[in-house]
């Protein structure tokens, strides 16, 4: 993976979202790879363009795809990789002329948000705002007025001036956080059937005021270790995605 071809750039470049593993960031790392965020995915995946002939993104194929299609990659140029297939399911040409190689995964609250949504939203609601978030699937992302990250959503919102009623295609609890903080607006969540993602559930406060109270007392619950080999690869990952800066004439989104 890391053998240089005849122009200067390595054959693949390996890319992982932030919520992701320390094993995965660390093989990200060793193998010449970055980390890359849903703010920041466009600058990490124009990084790697620049130092590999293809990117090999996980584990999230919906970030990766709604990225790379908004960059200009055509969807014969994005393979996907099942691993409990050969070649991962594609023939040896198709991962030849591959730019982005996506991993078969996907988050699975934001898969659960569909374009049936986005069109009983607008029924419902004429004028409504649609934002979603680009873990969403592709025909999701393309019927929504506007797709971006996390942070992206909270600014989309706070700038509109004039109340307006947004439809949300993210988790839940920052829909509901985004309702109280801005209540001269109508804002709802996409899916009609709630479904918190159980893993950022656990940073819930109580969990964390558990943990605050266990360190006064003098006991470290829960405490998390990570090995030297892979803790440093993960870090020089890290380190790439936080030195990676966008070119000056593309504009934040």
């Amino acid at each position: 993976m890391d053998a240089v071809d005849d122009d200067g750039r390595v054959p693949v470049i390996p890319v992982t979202y932030m919520n992701s593993s320390a094993a995965i960031k660390g093989f990200v790392g060793r193998h010449g790879g970055i980390v890359c965020t849903s703010s920041n995915a466009k600058t990490v995946l124009e990084w790697a363009f620049e130092r590999g002939r293809r990117v090999l993104f996980f584990p999230d194929q919906h970030l990766g795809r709604n990225t790379a299609k908004a960059m200009g990659v055509p969807l014969e140029r994005m393979p996907m990789w099942n691993p409990r297939k050969a070649l991962g399911g594609s023939t040896a040409s198709e991962l030849e002329d591959a730019q982005v190689i996506l991993w078969h995964g996907f988050c699975s609250v934001h898969r659960r948000f569909t374009v049936a949504q986005i069109d009983q939203a607008r029924a419902e609601h004429p004028g409504v705002r649609v934002i979603v978030h680009p873990e969403c699937p592709m025909e999701v992302v393309d019927a929504a007025d506007e797709a971006g990250s996390t942070d992206y959503i909270r600014k989309a919102i706070e700038a509109a001036t004039e109340p307006t009623t947004f439809a949300i295609g993210t988790e839940i609890n920052l829909v509901r956080r985004l309702a109280a903080q801005f209540p001269q607006h109508e804002i709802f969540c996409l899916d009609p059937v709630v479904c918190p993602c159980s893993t950022m559930y656990r940073i819930h406060p109580g969990y964390l005021a558990w943990v605050l109270e266990e360190l006064v007392a003098g006991r470290t619950p829960n405490r998390i270790t990570v090995s030297d080999d892979v803790a440093a690869p993960a870090r020089v990952a890290l380190e790439r995605m936080l030195a990676a800066k966008p070119p000056a004439a593309a504009g934040a989104r």
